[in-house]
C-alpha cells in the first residue's frame, strides 16, 4: 500500500526539540519495547537511546518482556550489539523518564505495569486510549515502520550514527515491510533507500540467513498437518510451541498459498494463547478484526494487514485448545460475511 504523506521534518523536529528539552537533566532514562520483541521495536528503541544519548548525555536503558526467540532476532542482537536487559530484572523506581517505543501503555503486549507512568510513547499503531495521560504523544499509523520515524527524529537532529545502527533501522523497515511490499508509505521507502548503501552487508547475510534449531522445522510441519482452508481463509494451530514468534513467521508462510489471501494462526506459550492475522486484501483493516476476534478474550490490535493478539490465561490441552480455535474461527468467518464455510485441510494425509 501506497499513501502519499510528504516527510515532514520540521514537524518531526519542532517535537523531537520539545521532548528533549523536557527530557535533559531529569535522570536515567528507560525505553520499553514491546513483548517479545521484533526488528521494528528493537531498532526503534536502539535508535532513540543513540538520539538521547547524543543529544542530552543520559544514561538510557532498553528493556523488554518475553524472549528474543526467532533465529534472525537472535543474530541480529548479537552481531549488532543490541544492548538490552529484561524488564523484570529492573527497579522501575531508578527510571525518573520512562519510554515506550512500538507499543502503548496497556496494549496487553508490553510488560510494562499499567499503573505506572509513560513519559513518551512513539509507536505507528492505531492511537490507544490509553495514551492520554501520557506527556509526548508520536502516534504516525499511516508509516510501515516505527523504525522509520526514528530515522527522520535521527535525520531532523542532525545526529549521525555507524553501519550498526544504520543496518538495525534498515532490517526493520526491511522486514515490518516485506521489503516494501506491505503496509508502506514513502516515507518507509525514502528511510529503506538511504540506509541501503550505509548497511553491513556481511551481517545483513548472517541475518537472513540465521541458523535454526531442528525444532523450528517441527513447527512448520504442524502448521502445515493441521491447517485448514475456508474459500481465502486459512486457519491454523501450533498448540504448543516454545517461542511466540513461530506463529507470525508461519502466518506470513502460509499466505503464500494459491488463492488464500487470509490467514489466522495461533500457539500456546507459557499460560496464554499467541495469535497472528495476515491479508493481501487491501479492504480489511486487520487491526479491527483482531479486536473482534478476541473480544472478551483478550487483547490484540494491528494495521490494515498485519495484526497480533493475546489471550491470556488459556490451559494447554488440546480439546481447548482445539474449542478456541473453532471459536475464533467462527468469529472470523461472520466477521467476513461467509460462515458458515465447509473447511478442507491444507494437505491431504
Amino acid at each position: 500500500m501506497i499513501a502519499e504523506t510528504t516527510v515532514d521534518l520540521a514537524r518531526t523536529l519542532d517535537f523531537t526539540d520539545k521532548f528533549l528539552g523536557w527530557m535533559r537533566g531529569r535522570g536515567a532514562v528507560l525505553i520499553v519495547t514491546h513483548d517479545h520483541p521484533d526488528p521494528d521495536s528493537l531498532a526503534a528503541a536502539m535508535a532513540l537511546k543513540h538520539l538521547i544519548t547524543v543529544k542530552t548525555g543520559q544514561p538510557a536503558t532498553v528493556a523488554f518482556g518475553g524472549m528474543i526467540g526467532r533465529g534472525e532476532n537472535r543474530v541480529m542482537v548479537r552481531k549488532l550489539e543490541i544492548d538490552l536487559v529484561p524488564l523484570n530484572t529492573l527497579d522501575l523506581d531508578r527510571f525518573p523518564v520512562v519510554c515506550m517505543v512500538d507499543s502503548q501503555p496497556g496494549t496487553g503486549n508490553n510488560s510494562y505495569p499499567f499503573d505506572r507512568r509513560v513519559d513518551l510513547v512513539i509507536d505507528h499503531h492505531p492511537l490507544r486510549e490509553s495514551c492520554r495521560n501520557v506527556r509526548w504523544v508520536d502516534v504516525l499509523e499511516e508509516y510501515g515502520a516505527t523504525a522509520t520515524m526514528l530515522f527522520e527524529y535521527l535525520e531532523a537532529q542532525k545526529v549521525s550514527y555507524g553501519t550498526k545502527l544504520a543496518t538495525i533501522l534498515y532490517y526493520a523497515i526491511k522486514s515490518e515491510t516485506q521489503d516494501l511490499g506491505r503496509d508502506w508509505i514513502r516515507a518507509d521507502r525514502r528511510a529503506y533507500l538511504h540506509l541501503l548503501p550505509l548497511v553491513n552487508n556481511s551481517i545483513l547475510f548472517d541475518i537472513l540467513h540465521a541458523e535454526v534449531p531442528r525444532a523450528y522445522f517441527a513447527h512448520f510441519s504442524h502448521a502445515i498437518r493441521n491447517a485448514m482452508i475456508y474459500n481465502e481463509v486459512l486457519v491454523f494451530n501450533l498448540f504448543e510451541i516454545d517461542t511466540p514468534d513461530m506463529v507470525a513467521e508461519l502466518a506470513d508462510f502460509l499466505l503464500r498459498v494459491d488463492e488464500v489471501k487470509i490467514v489466522l494462526g495461533m500457539g500456546h506459550y507459557k499460560d496464554g494463547v499467541a495469535l497472528s492475522f495476515r491479508t493481501l486484501r487491501n479492504d480489511l483493516n486487520s487491526g479491527e478484526i483482531m479486536q473482534t476476534l478476541v473480544a472478551g478474550f483478550g487483547t490484540g490490535g494491528g494495521h490494515d494487514m498485519i495484526a497480533g493478539g493475546q489471550i491470556p490465561d488459556t490451559p494447554a490441552d488440546r480439546d481447548t485448545l482445539v474449542r478456541l480455535e473453532q471459536t475464533l474461527t467462527q468469529r472470523l468467518l461472520q466477521t467476513l460475511g461467509c460462515y458458515p464455510v465447509p473447511g478442507l485441510p491444507l494437505v491431504a494425509e
